[in-house]
């Protein structure tokens, strides 16, 4: 992201929530910065946020573009307990990990990292998240603070990582299998035809090679 595109993106909310088309925040501001995207897209920072928008792309300031979504007060997600089923798509999808449980055990929202996307409410099966306003009638950027703009990026930023290490991880540990079976294929096969069995090595052997390969890992 260049530093025209971060002066954009640190004029967003932080929200994070898709509404404005893209996948979060910086997606927007680097789409802002190429002219692909309009200012008027960012349902959360509302007006004031065109504005800001408009004062650094030199743009006009237009009318907030309603097929995103409308201006609003700050909400918190909210999850009634006694109806949650503990599926957990709602914390797979939380942008900022606002959302603490196990898979079958109750889930709950820790308030203060929860940015109100709205991301939860359409995945859960049982309906049981609700949003409850917290910024009285304030909107838009009269309603978000710089430090929970701040706060939301950081968190989510944190999100991404942890998802980036778990998807390593788990590459990995398929890799250490796959090398154990290579390394006595006939023991771990109910193939007793040597030709046969060649040829499954090979498949083993290239997958590993591709999966080293997407990595950047050295040939193991």
């Amino acid at each position: 992201m260049n530093e025209f595109a971060r002066r954009i993106d640190a004029a967003l909310p932080q929200t994070q929530c898709t509404r404005c088309g893209y996948p979060d925040c910086a997606s927007y501001a680097q789409a802002i910065a190429t002219g692909d995207a309009g200012i008027n897209q960012c349902p959360p920072g509302g007006a004031e946020g065109i504005q800001r928008l408009a004062a650094l792309t030199g743009l006009p300031v237009r009318p907030l573009d309603t097929s995103h979504g409308i201006e609003g007060p700050v909400t918190v997600a909210v999850i009634d307990e006694d109806w949650c089923i503990g599926c957990t798509l709602c914390i797979q999808v939380c942008p900022t990990d606002a959302i603490v449980g196990m898979h079958k055990r109750m889930h709950t929202v820790v308030e203060p990292h929860c940015t109100g996307c709205e991301l939860c409410l359409p995945v859960c099966p049982v309906d049981c998240i609700s949003l409850e306003v917290v910024s009285g009638e304030r909107t838009g950027w009269q309603a978000w603070t710089p430090a929970q703009a701040q706060q939301g990026r950081e968190r989510y930023a944190s999100r991404q990582q942890r998802l980036a290490r778990e998807k390593q991880e788990h590459a990995e540990r398929l890799e250490a299998k796959a090398r154990e079976k290579l390394a006595d294929l006939a023991a771990h096969s109910r193939i007793t035809d040597a030709a046969t069995l060649d040829k499954k090595r090979a498949v083993i052997e290239a997958a590993l090679a591709r999966s080293r390969a997407k990595r950047g890992a050295p040939p193991g």
